[in-house]
């Protein structure tokens, strides 16, 4: 076998680490060893405490303990460029994997790796295809995805975002890369990365050790922001958290990522990390319970003996180690979680300001899932690493008792769950044979390739009804919508004889929409930083912006703080910043709120460096045409930094956050919430809100700028109430369940699109005007449900077919118990089915402000 010739002594840090930087090598040179595999073990196992400095043994790519038949890829170019072929140092076949074709920027070929157990991969080495002197192709850059079931697979970011891993620069050198955050994983894919079209080809092997805590998942509630006085702003959130987000469930992050928070968290690492990025923390007083509740999932069966939690104990800012920690096991995945727990009370020290382990003994108690509540002691509690222990002995019983009884209580869990596996399974048949029959009666497909429709509903009348809210005033009844779903329509022929299909030419499908005097013909759609079309403009307005030069001022990239991570897409990233000396650089008349002596607060939003030349421009273009918005209902670009990479533009950063958020934590005025200081807004409030959004998209109507994203999550507020209309929303993990995937194609806010966005891919004026209406909805419900809130986002796209055949049958929203009728009236016009009959935005605007003159 040959050696593992990748690090240099001389790139070998003061510690033994090695240097995350490049690290290159020849075959032909001498260079220290990354650790080799032990004979006895399939993977080393990591040690008790797992880091990434310590765990990096070969996995077995060049050695062959990796199996061909667990090396697959997407395509190959030759049988003899095959994914077998893909093994670091080795010359067989061909010399490397090579995927079919020439590869476009565009696609996604993967080389993918089954390891066969959860493994703690912290180093990836990568060559390109040699073929003793006759190979000339490699990857220049690349991607990892990886997941831990097969099913749900997660993108790679580095700390800093990034998910692009600099490759090789020749077809012979090997290219080490650290893996920081490091991926706990079963398997693997490599997916290269090319600016242009080239052919490419891979040879790889993997570093790491096998993840012997076995745990899978853990969930907890997302960590926050410590803004104490006379420190920095410093956020705690779990920012490699690879799950979901709004309450972390479902994935790993910081906590087990092998890095030990320090003493002070509020000090910078010397890897320009931000204040407090290692640890997870959370605040007393907003957890009502007094402690954090975190569930840990395990891949399978384990009998716990201790559970080590890394915690920060700096007393003097509030911080301590928790007082006592109480855990309840869940012996199988389907049983109940068992009723006695494990407590363990910790000895508080208010000498010591050391970060340290606490180590929590778990008696030996056998399960698949642990719930832990770890009560506060302070303020505020920071973990930074949580891991287990577990022997490999027989499982003991959960409760004390002699062997007999061991064995009885083991005995009557094998039946109890053969009882219950008996209950699932008939369920199980009972429900596909329900599902079949409806199946048989629903089935129709709306578009031919853009979108799936499905019934689901197993009832012929569908009603929806907002929650009663008891109004304060007198108000006219609810409106309410019922209609039969005809068994006409549930034949397939005849639906696809009723829809336009995506093949039908252009001519036709205007023929069926009546297309008023403000449509928009001929639009460009820009593709924000986010991910999300900021505004589609009219060709010929973005032809003038790209011929004049827009000036903006570009600010001194230096000044910009970071501070927290608003959001992320596709292209880039919006990050919350310190501006410093910004009222000064701007002038007067700057569109800053009151500072009162704090620093002016932005938002950034940051193309990455990696983007491609297509989104690059479109970042530009989007800059000069934000430069020509000017209207106090608007978000305002106040400056950029594009003299370098990354691009950015920094706009104003609303202080109260999005109306969604605000409106949602609010209750309706009344003395009851007077009374007891009760965050309140009233129906005057809610009006003058409505306005000023009218107010805005008056504004960009009358340039022709259609937004196609207009929600209350879009709605940003000052502290005086003042709103400003922004694209935020998609970037935001809070709002991902208001966006639906359609075929992998794209991210719509379904809930909120008129018939033909959604079955003709038409946006409008008038598509916002419909979106507008969805908006009122949301403010006089006060955010308390999601618009179609009973309906499956099937059933969403189900409807809007039934907007198109017109007979009667389509579902709207109901009228919120606050709103009086005749504003419901006016959301109706806003979602007539024909485009000519819905009120223009200055009709909407003239017509709000009869409902608040004051505005």
């Amino acid at each position: 076998m040959l050696l593992y010739l990748l690090l240099a002594i001389s790139l070998t840090n003061v510690n033994g680490q090695i240097d995350p930087g490049n690290v290159t090598c020849r075959p032909t040179q001498t260079y220290a060893f990354i650790k080799t595999a032990p004979k006895t073990f399939t993977f080393s196992p990591c040690p008790p405490s797992t880091s990434s400095a310590h765990c990096r043994y070969p996995l077995g790519m060049e050695d062959g303990r990796i199996k061909n038949d667990d090396i697959t890829a997407s395509s190959q170019w030759y049988e003899t460029t095959g994914p077998q072929y893909a093994r670091l140092n080795r010359e067989e076949g061909d010399g490397a994997w090579c995927p079919a074709g020439q590869l476009q920027p565009s696609d996604v070929q993967y080389l993918q790796l089954d390891l066969r157990q959860l493994i703690f991969l912290t180093v990836v080495a990568t060559q390109g295809r040699y073929a003793r002197n006759s190979g000339n192709e490699f990857a220049r850059k690349y991607r990892l995805e990886y997941s831990r079931d097969g099913h749900r697979w997660i993108s790679w970011r580095n700390r800093f975002g990034s998910e692009i891993l600099m490759a090789n620069i020749n077809t012979y050198d090997s290219v080490v890369r650290d893996l920081h955050p490091p991926i706990i994983t079963r398997f693997l894919r490599l997916i290269p990365v090319t600016d242009a079209v080239h052919t490419v080809c891979m040879r790889v092997e993997l570093f790491g050790c096998a993840w012997q805590d076995g745990l899978t998942a853990y969930s907890s509630p997302e960590g926050q922001t410590m803004m104490a006085p006379g420190y920095p702003i410093t956020p705690l959130n779990d920012s490699t958290y690879d799950g979901a987000l709004e309450k972390l469930s479902g994935g790993l992050g910081q906590l087990t990522d092998g890095v030990i928070g320090q003493d002070d968290f509020v000090q910078r690492r010397q890897d320009r990390l931000w204040p407090g990025y290692d640890y997870v923390g959370w605040r007393n007083d907003s957890l009502g319970p007094g402690y954090v509740e975190m569930e840990f999932q395990f891949d399978r069966q384990r009998n716990f003996t201790s559970m080590k939690v890394h915690s920060n104990n700096m007393f003097s800012r509030g911080v301590k180690i928790f007082t006592s920690v109480s855990c309840v096991f869940k012996l199988h995945i389907i049983s109940e979680w068992e009723a006695e727990p494990v407590e363990f009370h910790t000895v508080l020290d208010d000498r010591n300001p050391s970060a340290r382990y606490v180590t929590v003994p778990l008696k030996h108690r056998s399960a698949t899932a642990l719930c832990c509540r770890f009560y506060f002691a302070d303020t505020w509690m920071m973990f930074s690493e949580i891991s287990f222990q577990s022997d490999r002995t027989t499982p003991k019983p959960s409760k004390t008792g002699s062997p007999e009884e061991g064995s009885t209580s083991i005995l009557i869990g094998c039946l109890v769950t053969i009882i219950l596996l008996l209950v699932v399974i008939i369920f199980l048949i009972l429900w596909c044979q329900y599902v079949c029959k409806v199946l048989e009666k629903a089935p129709r497909r709306i578009l031919e390739e853009e979108v799936t429709v499905r019934l689901s509903s197993s009832s012929d009348t569908i009603i929806l009804q907002t929650p009663p809210v008891p109004p304060r005033v007198s108000l006219d009844p609810p409106y309410e919508r019922i209609f039969l779903l005809d068994p006409q329509y549930q034949d397939p022929t005849a639906l696809r004889n009723k829809l336009p299909e995506l093949s039908q030419s252009a001519a036709k499908i205007v023929s069926i929409i009546s297309v008023p005097h403000y449509a928009e013909t001929d639009i460009i759609s820009l593709q924000g930083v986010t991910g999300s079309n900021m505004y589609a403009v009219p060709a010929l307005t973005v032809d003038s912006l790209t011929r004049k030069d827009i000036s903006v001022a570009e600010f001194p990239r230096e000044r910009l703080l970071f501070r927290e991570k608003l959001g992320e897409g596709q292209f880039g990233e919006v990050h919350l910043c310190e501006a410093e000396g910004l009222a000064e650089f701007l002038g007067e008349g700057a569109p800053l709120p009151e500072q009162d002596g704090r620093p002016v607060l932005v938002a950034v939003k940051q193309l990455r460096a990696d983007a491609t030349s297509n989104a690059r421009n479109d970042f530009l273009k989007e800059i000069k045409i934000m430069s020509r918005l000017n209207n106090p209902n608007i978000i305002q670009l106040l400056c950029v930094c594009v003299s370098s990479d990354p691009l950015c533009m920094v706009t104003e950063y609303m202080e109260n956050g999005d109306l969604n958020m605000f409106l949602s934590q609010r209750e309706i005025e009344s003395t009851l919430t007077h009374a007891n200081n009760i965050p309140s807004v009233s129906i005057a409030d809610m009006l003058h809100m409505s306005v000023q959004i009218s107010s805005g998209m008056k504004y960009l109507a009358s340039l022709n700028f259609v937004h196609r994203d207009l929600a209350t999550r879009n709605c940003l507020l000052d502290r005086h109430l003042t709103i400003k209309i922004s694209d935020f929303g998609m970037s935001r993990n809070l709002y991902s369940s208001d966006y639906y995937r359609i075929q992998g194609r794209a991210v719509l806010p379904i809930r909120w699109m008129a018939w033909e966005s959604i079955l003709l891919g038409k946006f409008t004026t008038a598509s916002d005007v419909w979106a507008f209406g969805v908006t009122l909805w949301e403010i006089f419900t006060l955010c308390k449900e999601q618009p179609y809130s009973l309906l499956s986002d099937e059933q969403v796209i189900e409807n809007t077919g039934e907007f198109f055949r017109n007979q009667g049958r389509q579902i709207f929203l109901s009228a919120p118990p606050l709103c009086p009728s005749s504003l419901f009236e006016l959301m109706m016009r806003c979602w007539s089915r024909d485009i000519a009959d819905r009120p223009t935005f200055h009709r909407l605007y003239q017509a709000l402000l009869t409902f608040a003159p004051h505005s």
